[in-house]
Formats: structure tokens, sequence, C-alpha cells
């Protein structure tokens, strides 16, 4: 069985790389894996290694268990780890590295303290007020969002937010690095 599991791994690299419409030289270019090395794992002349998956997995932006088409656990759940940064507890609620990243932050009142300090970076960012509120401050507009309320903006547009509310609040990130942006479709009456 462990045969037929490493057999299979080539063919469905040569599938990812394909459905991605990647060449052996960019996926060499991205893994630092030689192209000949990526022709004999794809062509099963070479037996996959935990190094060679890694970069590949990363590569093609799936999880390891993936390539390997590792049985199932039984238990569905993910169990998102938090992870505290400046004050504000982030849950990250994508597993795809790369590409639109989603988060639950719980922001908590009065941060993050001090006077408005507006900053820039690549990326699109998309925020819904899931509990609390928010104060959103974009170029030379100052919004206070409340819970069921989005915000949607370029993050190369000046912004910052925090919480000047009396209590935490509970937000819903969906940032997308190299500007892709949320594609909302919504059915009118």
């Amino acid at each position: 069985m462990f045969d037929e599991v490493l057999e299979a791994v080539g063919p469905r690299l040569r599938a990812l790389r394909i459905e991605r419409g990647t060449t052996l030289a960019q996926l060499s270019e991205s893994t630092g894996i030689s192209v000949s090395t990526l022709s004999r794992l794809e062509s099963g002349q070479r037996r996959p290694t935990l190094e060679l998956l890694l970069p590949l997995a990363r590569a093609h932006q799936v999880q390891l268990d993936e390539l390997v088409d590792a049985p199932t656990t039984g238990d569905p759940r993910i169990h998102a780890k938090p992870v505290r940064h400046n004050g504000v507890t982030i849950i990250p609620l994508s597993r795809r590295p790369g590409g639109l990243q989603a988060f639950k932050q719980i922001v908590p009142a009065g941060w993050p303290g001090g006077e408005v300090d507006q900053r820039t970076h690549e990326g699109y960012d998309w925020i819904y007020v899931l509990s609390g509120q928010i104060r959103l401050v974009l170029g030379d507009n100052d919004f206070v969002l409340e819970a069921g309320e989005v915000a949607e903006f370029d993050t190369r547009v000046p912004h910052w937010f925090g919480n000047d509310g009396p209590g935490p609040a509970e937000i819903l990130c969906l940032y997308g690095p190299q500007g892709e942006r949320m594609h909302v479709k919504a059915r009118t009456r």
C-alpha cells in the first residue's frame, strides 16, 4: 500500500501543475528544485521525499496530505491556533498559503491607543464587524463601523483602524496580498 501511495504522487503533482498553468521551469524557479528532478518526480522515476514535497505543497498552495492523498482522519474540524499580536487576538481561518486569507480578529477596547497612524501596503482588504464597533480612517475619511457593517478598500490608500468603543470588537477580515478583490454576488428582487 505504501508503494501505491508513493507511485500516485507523481501524476498528482503533474495534474496540479497543469491545472495551475505552470511550467516546469516556473515551478523550478519558485521551489528551488531543478527541472530535471521535477520531471523525474512527475514521471515516477524519482521517489518523493519530504524535502521535495514541502516546497511543492507550498508552491501549489495545497496541504501536504493532499499531495500524498493521505487518508482522512475522521474529524473534519479545523482547530485554528489563535495568535496574539500587539494586543489583538488573530485567528487564521484559511489554511492555504498565499492568495486570499481570512482572519477573525478580536480587538480590545481602546486599541491601539495613541494617535491615528495611517499606513499603506500592497493588497486589498475586506472587513466585516461581527460585534462591537471599529473606527476606520481611510485617507481623509473617518468611519465608525457597527456590527453587521462592512468596508472594502485598496490597502495602498492610507488607512488605520482601531477600537474606540466601550468593549471589545470582533471582526472578520479577508485580505488579498496582491490586490485580489472579493467577489460579492447579490441577487436582487
